[in-house]
């Protein structure tokens, strides 16, 4: 179909450059190197910068996800996201070891365990031949959350234009939000509320705003302390939101139980 002469004043007119520069300023977090983050929106000393009466109430419809212990997140890449490239296998060994590099240093800290397997699986690694821009900046990579869905870890192709230690960087922060760091963690301040005991505000951290942020020690003693003190059960809540234990897709497909008539069946049977 030839596209006809755009009418003045269309519904999908667009606010100005400087609107809408504005509104993303509002809304977007820019990290290590200026890069913008997808997976997360930009954080407050409160979820979505709500004042403490609003997360009290709001505590029953909201939660914040964290993995369970001994959980394994099965991986694999996304194969139709590499075919665009001249040599798929070197992207793959290429980023094979800055998953590995990236991992050290963030150290025993690491929550769960990665396993790369091709069934089942919890997150694809996809990796795009054109970039995710816009008046703001670029996003270099995008993650997810913990919860029982199946994911992707996304780099676009400005991520690699980086020098090695940024890429590494970047992949920490993502990372981060996969372990269930959000944005909003790192604004905390433990004398903001009285149930609030994890945190320590530090604006170099890695989950922080700015171009100095980087994967700091005090980040990984926070992911450690974070982990023991909900696994332990000290830590059930953060900022009034309640903190709730997540088991991967793949566990449950490894785990799955015998529908009702076969289970019949096996009982009969023994």
């Amino acid at each position: 179909m030839v596209a006809k002469t755009k009418r003045k004043g269309s519904v999908f007119d667009l606010k100005t450059a400087a609107q809408r520069k504005s509104i993303l300023e509002q809304t977007t977090h820019v990290y290590h190197g200026g890069a913008c983050c997808e997976t997360d929106t930009k954080g407050f000393a409160t979820p979505n910068n709500r004042g403490t009466a609003e997360i009290v109430v709001d505590a029953t419809q909201g939660f914040i996800p964290l993995w369970d212990r001994d959980v394994t997140l099965n991986w694999r890449f996304q194969e139709e996201s590499l075919l665009q490239f001249a040599d798929p296998d070197a992207v793959k060994a290429y980023i094979s070891t800055l998953f590995g590099e990236t991992l050290l240093k963030w150290g025993n800290a690491v929550p769960v365990k990665f396993s790369e397997t091709s069934e089942p699986w919890d997150f694809e690694i996809a990796v795009k031949t054109e970039d995710n821009c816009n008046s703001f900046g670029c996003t270099l990579a995008r993650a997810f959350f913990p919860d029982a869905g199946q994911h992707e870890v996304v780099f676009f192709p400005k991520m690699f234009e980086q020098v090695p230690n940024e890429q590494i960087e970047t992949f920490a922060h993502e990372l981060g939000h996969v372990f269930g760091l959000r944005h909003f963690f790192a604004k905390v301040s433990e004398a903001g509320f009285a149930s609030e005991i994890f945190g320590t505000h530090d604006k170099r951290s890695i989950m922080n705003y700015g171009p100095d942020s980087m994967l700091t020690q005090t980040d990984i003693e926070d992911l450690t302390r974070l982990y023991q003190q909900v696994w332990s059960g000290v830590l059930r809540e953060i900022n009034g939101t309640p903190i709730r234990l997540m088991q991967p897709f793949s566990h449950f497909r490894q785990k799955a139980e015998l529908p009702p008539q076969f289970a019949l069946v096996a009982r009969i049977a023994n």
